[in-house]
């Protein structure tokens, strides 16, 4: 069986359409806003209504990553040491008098969780989930323009709700959307392409005017669109006749020739633009981002992007942005989507619940795959205060809500309804996928349904054959850490399609060569791609006595940090990142060296970590003690030279733990270790370390050196310690001072899981020779001068121009 999918973009559900500013079109329908509010934590025995002690935000606003670590919070390791708790949001706006007989709507991106919203004192809306978008009428309950409105919003992160960090707060951002009677909605627009070809694509667009008068409208509605260099490529125009208070659905086709196709090396973005007109006037625009691209899936030809077939090399992520908390900031979602792409992942899932809405459009714009996941639990709790409670009213809204606003992006290609849910196979787990599963069919056609599941080590009345009740209602299947039963659960369904939707950086090997020989295993995603706050220490890597048989899943306090991604919260590479740069065929040798073990003591690797090693040839006071050298590549044979002493030559042998790997025993000695792959008996690449001075000089990299005076935009600085060569030194870390002046503000901190004093402080240690400063504009232009300096160096400098 295969599954087509010819795709599209539409709006992102209201949030993103805006109309132009061209004359005689209706003033600007979605309005910011994110800045003017002010916050307040309700503690026990303040006012229910949160009145006191106000401090002025703006949004994205994450209150718990502003909290110190507590060893007690309701959360504990799940949520990294932070607290939730219960607070409140408010923000005085006025309408203007042209605003009078207008919809006025707010438009939240995520809010994390339980939110109510006040308008002059009456409650206008409750919405539990905290991280699908949402939108409430406000129009009956703002007072006449010109009169000050008073709006209020409660947010409640209580109880254990999560096992990972959510944040607190509305992370996301806030719009006021004003439409005329007259209105087009972006929720209900789709665009989708057939018959696509090099010579034309065919448009088919989908969209409903709504008439809120008592009148019925004779109208027209015009669609332009436009080319990713922004030239228009074609346009079309409808008559409508609507009847009062009812919204009537408009279709339309539109043939672009020579269509620029979406793909990962050229993501090619056009743009349709709807007006609807009456009586001469325009009463609403909308501006619509989408590409043109084709997806399919098979078990013969696996997944196939424009009619290619592509391996997903994918990561899970979390949604927090590292040292911001789960603030959704627009350049820090850019930079994640950045860091991933360099790093060689072509796909992301994210897990367990839907992205910001600018994750989504970055991924669009620099062509990232994606796997948008509703939920973490349905009616079976995995916590006593999560989302369960709220699942049965509010399961269907939540995937309306996700599907709306993502169904379009071109970057997504499957839906997941779910991960690890405990019912998977119970009779009514099933119910549910149907009923899930429906919901999302009757607003996308286009993509298949997925779902992350796992061994029954949470049903053990249940063996892994009755898993084909988890699967059944699935149009590919997510396996997590279940590699073992792949090419068994092929010859059973030969029809399935397959992929690794959770797996192991240790296991990461065997996954991707299963799945490169595999047509019907598409892709493989490593738990995680990046590190991120809570489930602290799951990746730990502990030294233990000899007799120790028992040891933690998790870690306790101070760790904060799950320690299992590729990338570290700072954004640069791990060790276990440069496995997977062979693996996957981005380089051809890599090396690692493991730390001195501990006399008496024996190291132990969590099923999700990687051993403490690093690539680096700096282990002063182990002179002459016997190091443990990792190569990693895919070259048959192997040579290691110490100072140009050949040690050694080995054979690469390939086994389930231990695949393109070679393995020495080196008596460390200061200078360079180099590993050379050998071809045919001939030397081709090489790595090398080499020790480094020590530590004379504190380097400051930026990302960029001049950023727009925008809160929503960042300077990331990265600190380094260098020796007189300007290398990285990794084994001398020291306290930094952080000093700045300007109109921003520095976040500053380490990679470290454990180090909870240098987390968002201004006098960090750096963690194995670096440490990260952010820089955020405080909205007004100028230059911000950045100074960082220690005790056993000079001071380095670095301005930052903000425009």
């Amino acid at each position: 069986m295969e599954y087509r999918y010819l795709t599209f973009l539409f709006l992102f559900w209201g949030s993103l359409a805006f109309c132009s500013i061209n004359a005689g079109e209706p003033a600007k329908r979605l309005i910011s806003f994110d800045d003017d509010w002010y916050f307040r934590l309700e503690n026990p025995g303040n006012a229910a209504d949160g009145q006191n002690d106000w401090s002025q935000v703006c949004i994205p606003h994450d209150w718990s990553v502003e909290l110190p670590f507590t060893e007690i919070p309701d959360g504990e390791v799940a949520t990294g040491h932070k607290a939730g708790g219960t607070a409140w949001y408010k923000k005085n706006f006025i309408l203007a008098y042209n605003d009078v007989d207008k919809f006025i709507t707010l438009c939240f991106d995520g809010v994390y969780m339980e939110s109510e919203i006040w308008l002059n004192g009456k409650k206008v809306f409750y919405h539990p989930n905290g991280y699908t978008p949402f939108r409430c009428d406000i129009t009956a309950f703002c007072n006449s323009s010109g009169v000050e409105n008073e709006l209020k919003v409660k947010v409640s992160n209580a109880g254990k709700n999560s096992r990972w960090y959510s944040g607190s707060g509305i992370y996301r951002h806030v719009w006021l959307m004003k439409t005329e009677r007259l209105h087009l909605d972006a929720g209900s627009t789709s665009i989708t392409t057939e018959n696509v070809s090099e010579d034309k694509a065919i448009l088919n667009i989908s969209t409903e005017v709504f008439n809120a008068t008592n009148r019925q409208i004779k109208g027209e509605l015009f669609f332009e669109i436009y080319g990713p260099s922004g030239e228009r490529v074609g346009k079309a125009k409808s008559i409508f006749i609507s009847l009062g208070n009812i919204k009537s659905t408009v279709y339309k086709n539109i043939i672009i020739n020579k269509p620029q196709w979406w793909n990962l090396e050229s993501p090619a973005l056009y743009k349709a633009k709807m007006y609807t007109k009456a009586a001469g006037k325009i009463t609403d625009v909308i501006e619509i981002p989408f590409g043109i691209r084709t997806i399919s899936f098979s078990a013969e030809k696996g997944f196939q992007l424009n009619g290619k077939t592509i391996k997903l090399k994918g990561g899970c992520i979390h949604h927090d942005n590292g040292l911001l908390g789960a603030a959704a900031i627009d350049r820090a979602e850019v930079r994640k989507v950045e860091l991933l792409k360099k790093n060689g992942f072509n796909a992301v899932r994210c897990a367990h619940n839907p992205p910001s809405e600018q994750f989504l459009n970055i991924c669009d714009s620099l062509g990232l795959l994606v796997i948008d996941e509703a939920f973490d639990q349905w009616q079976k709790p995995k916590n006593p205060n999560d989302y369960h409670r709220f699942f049965d009213e509010w399961s269907i809204p939540d995937v309306e809500s996700m599907v709306r606003r993502d169904r379009n992006h071109p970057s997504i290609i499957m839906w997941s309804i779910g991960n690890e849910i405990q019912e998977r196979a119970d009779s009514s787990g099933i119910q549910i996928a149907v009923k899930l599963k429906n919901e999302v069919r009757k607003l996308d056609k286009t993509r298949p349904i997925t779902a992350a599941v796992n061994e029954f080590w949470d049903n053990p009345q249940l063996k892994w054959n009755d898993s084909e009740r988890a699967f059944r209602n699935l149009d590919v299947c997510g396996y997590n850490y279940m590699w073992r039963e792949y090419e068994n659960d092929h010859r059973l369904y030969p029809h399935r399609i397959i992929f690794g939707s959770e797996s192991t950086a240790m296991e990461r090997a065997v996954n991707w060569d299963l799945v490169e020989s595999n047509p019907y295993i598409i892709g493989d995603f490593v738990w995680t791609a990046m590190d991120y706050l809570g489930e602290a220490g799951i990746a730990n890597t502990g030294y233990y006595s000899k007799n120790e048989t028992k040891f933690p899943q998790f870690m306790s306090y101070p760790w904060f940090n799950s320690w299992c991604g590729d990338i570290d919260i700072c954004g640069t590479p791990k060790p276990q990142s440069l496995y997977r740069d062979v693996v996957w065929h981005n380089s051809a040798i890599e090396m690692t060296v493991h730390a001195p073990e501990p006399d008496g003591k024996k190291e132990k690797v969590s099923y999700w970590g990687w051993p403490d090693e690093k690539a680096c040839w700096n282990w002063s006071g182990s002179e002459n003690k016997m190091l443990d050298v990792r190569v990693f590549t895919r070259y048959p044979f192997v040579r290691l030279y110490l100072n140009d002493l050949l040690l050694e030559e080995k054979i690469i042998r390939n086994t389930d733990k231990n695949r393109y790997t070679a393995t020495f025993k080196v008596p460390y000695q200061p200078g360079t270790l180099k590993a050379v792959g050998m071809m045919a008996g001939k030397p081709s690449d090489s790595i090398a370390l080499t020790t480094t001075g020590p530590v004379k000089a504190i380097r400051l990299k930026a990302d960029r050196t001049t950023i727009r005076a925008n809160r929503n935009d960042l300077a990331y600085v990265t600190v380094e310690l260098v020796d007189d060569k300007g290398n990285v030194v990794p084994d001398e870390d020291m306290e930094l001072a952080i000093w700045f002046k300007g109109e921003a503000k520095v976040i500053a901190g380490n990679a470290s899981p454990t180090d909870m004093k240098s987390f968002r402080s201004l006098k960090p240690f750096t963690y194995q020779g670096r440490a990260l400063a952010i820089v955020q504009p405080e909205g007004r232009p100028g230059k911000l001068t950045l100074e960082v300096s220690s005790r056993k160096t000079g001071t380095a400098t670095l301005d930052i121009l903000m425009y």
